[in-house]
């Protein structure tokens, strides 16, 4: 279960279907991140995609030599656009490809536009979501729940990207779902309501033990998020920020114009994809190896060329030496900012005391650790407010709670207001009476024999000895301990052998620690393939601001009215969606309970035959009555 092979295949094979000759690729703003995410440039330049444009652009120009490969959100205003291109074709013939289920009245209108007969064909090809690394997976969502309750517009969008991925590894999975959220388990209901209209297209080779979702809520470990990260990938994300693999460091105070922006892919950077998931420390020694072998090499690069086979072996090694030199100014660069910024803020002392607050129960320690971080004059008012955002969820109901005495330390030190407010909004977010875990205590004996060991010899790292909660429960699953009764079926199967394949989506986001988690459990537990996904790649200020819009005194519970008016919204988003064999990258039309015909106008010829050979279905032409301008309703 590979996310970022999944989408680079759709991807290959959209260009491999269009056939020989200059292409251009025409997407959305959606998939334009989909695609950047798991190719470059310069590799689908070499595929004779020579042009990349935005379905929305309005200043494109006629190209009739060039074929267009249009990968698209199937959503009403890209087929919106879709439309006028047919209208006023700019490419000599159309191949079109959605990422998601496109409905039948859509399709009937591209068939109405397509008057120049310019489209070729019409797929469905499942890449609807933000391949981030193999085992992980987001939808770019932040804020997707109005208090406790889905944001309906957000719920059908999660919904589509979770159903796509599901289809795009070719999984019909059994689910499960947080018990003590609401929102986790209309997503459940919304997921199945999905695999069970459109079955024939989650009609997979079976396999001896069902696949499994679990889907989870954020709210349910408020902790991992806020705590500052140590490894290569979680530290850039925590630090600077990662958006789509590219990072802003235009902030960096002397930065060349050429590293204003950096990328940081696995799939093309080799020392990254080697290091994203090792410490501080040790980068710090494989930055300085990376350096030596590249001076080492640099001599040889610039010595004079005497010889036609000095000037030959120039040419050929000068890619390899201009890409390595890119690559360490690079690392170089970035390793450099996040130092500054871990000293600048004293971040080395700060976590410390966070993994104390996160690990440890000592009340007293933590207290006053906590208000000497709050006098040091180095610490931030985002770094102070975290401190006793930690704090307040830590020691909630603690008997000698002192978060009153500690939000004055905060204003006194001049926190602002902004920051001040979100220890309560963090505390109405994920507090003790929100989870459906106990984050902090051992609860059963085995767990409180590892924490005694662990305290009588201490910890290998300070600042890494915290593990999110979904390191234990994804444990727990593995081991088919994972109680049912805090985390049941959605229906009345279940499964009775251990599960191998597992697809576990957070709602509210993930996070690079838990990404991490998931990395360590794949490599060391045999025949366990797990994927993790969420709304987002949660950082602290990510998970803050979308706490920030988190109304007080929200609740959990929704009348009998709200549940219909959800259920009616997702119905509606969804009504027009149709039950057709499409089966994106086989165009396959095996097994077909009826033959579905769909009603086109007369005079596109062409169309029946794109739509057979393409998504699976038969098309007949449709003869309006005579005097009659509108098609009926599909």
């Amino acid at each position: 279960m590979n996310v970022v092979f999944a989408v680079k295949q759709y991807v290959s094979k959209m260009i491999e279907d269009s056939g020989p000759g200059m292409k251009v690729l025409l997407m959305d703003k959606e998939t334009t991140g989909i695609v950047s995410m798991v190719y470059t440039q310069s590799e689908i330049l070499q595929k004779e995609v020579y042009l990349f444009e935005r379905i929305d652009s309005q200043n494109r120009e006629i190209m009739k030599h060039l074929k267009a490969i249009c990968f698209l959100r199937p959503t009403k205003e890209n087929v919106d656009y879709l439309i006028q291109e047919l209208r006023r074709p700019k490419y000599s013939i159309y191949f079109i490809y959605f990422s998601n289920v496109i409905s039948k009245s859509d399709v009937k209108s591209l068939a109405e536009a397509d008057e120049q007969e310019v489209v070729a064909e019409v797929q469905e090809f499942y890449g609807d979501y933000i391949a981030v690394n193999p085992h992980l997976f987001s939808l770019n969502i932040l804020g997707c729940c109005q208090g406790r309750n889905w944001d309906p517009a957000q719920l059908s969008r999660t919904t589509q990207g979770l159903t796509a991925l599901l289809l795009s590894l070719k999984k019909c999975p059994m689910i499960r779902y947080q018990l003590s959220s609401e929102s986790a388990k209309r997503l459940a209901e919304c997921v199945k309501q999905v695999i069970t209209k459109e079955y024939e297209l989650f009609e997979f080779r079976r396999t001896e033990v069902p696949p499994l979702l679990l889907i989870l809520d954020r709210c349910d470990d408020a902790i991992t998020p806020l705590l500052n990260q140590w490894t290569y990938q979680a530290m850039v994300h925590e630090l600077l920020g990662i958006n789509n693999n590219r990072i802003d460091l235009s902030r960096v105070p002397g930065i060349s114009k050429d590293l204003r922006e950096v990328v940081l892919s696995a799939e093309n950077d080799e020392f990254y994809a080697n290091n994203m998931y090792l410490n501080f420390a040790e980068i710090g020694s494989n930055i300085k190896n990376l350096m030596e072998d590249f001076q080492k090499k640099k001599p040889k690069e610039q010595q004079k060329l005497e010889s036609i086979a000095d000037m030959k072996a120039f040419v050929e090694n000068y890619p390899q030496f201009k890409k390595m030199s890119g690559t360490v100014s690079k690392h170089v660069t970035v390793v450099g900012e996040l130092s500054r910024l871990v000293s600048e803020r004293n971040l080395l002392e700060v976590s410390e005391v966070e993994q104390e607050l996160a690990c440890q129960n000592d009340h007293s320690s933590a207290l006053q650790n906590v208000k000497r971080l709050l006098q040091n004059p180095k610490v931030t008012e985002f770094d102070a407010a975290r401190l006793v955002m930690l704090y307040a969820l830590h020691y909630e109901r603690h008997s000698s709670n002192s978060l009153p005495g500690l939000m004055m330390d905060l204003r006194n030190k001049g926190v602002s207001e902004k920051y001040r407010k979100l220890v309560s909004a963090i505390v109405e977010y994920g507090g003790k009476r929100v989870r459906g875990s106990d984050l902090f205590s051992p609860k059963d004996a085995v767990a409180i024999t590892k924490q005694f060991l662990k305290g009588l010899k201490g910890v290998e790292n300070v600042y890494t000895q915290h593990q999110p909660f979904l390191h234990e429960t994804l444990d727990h699953l593995i081991k088919g301990k994972l109680k049912e009764n805090l985390y049941p079926y959605l229906g009345p199967n279940t499964l009775r052998d251990r599960p191998q394949d597992i697809v576990v989506f957070i709602i509210g986001g993930a996070t690079y620690e838990e990404a991490l988690t998931v990395y360590n459990l794949n490599r060391t537990t045999p025949g366990v393939r797990i994927v993790l996904g969420g709304t987002t790649v949660h950082n602290t200020k990510s998970n803050l601001k979308s706490t920030g819009q988190f109304p007080r005194g929200s609740s959990g519970f929704r009348t009998a009215q709200q549940k219909q008016g959800e259920l009616s919204s997702y119905s509606e988003v969804h009504k027009q969606t149709v039950n057709l064999n499409r089966r994106g990258e086989r165009r396959r039309r095996a097994r077909r309970p009826a033959q579905l015909a769909l009603n086109l106008p007369a005079g596109f010829p062409h169309w029946p035959q794109v739509l057979e050979e393409s998504l699976g279905f038969h098309a007949c032409p449709y003869n309006p009555p005579p005097g009659s301008l509108l098609t009926p309703e599909l």
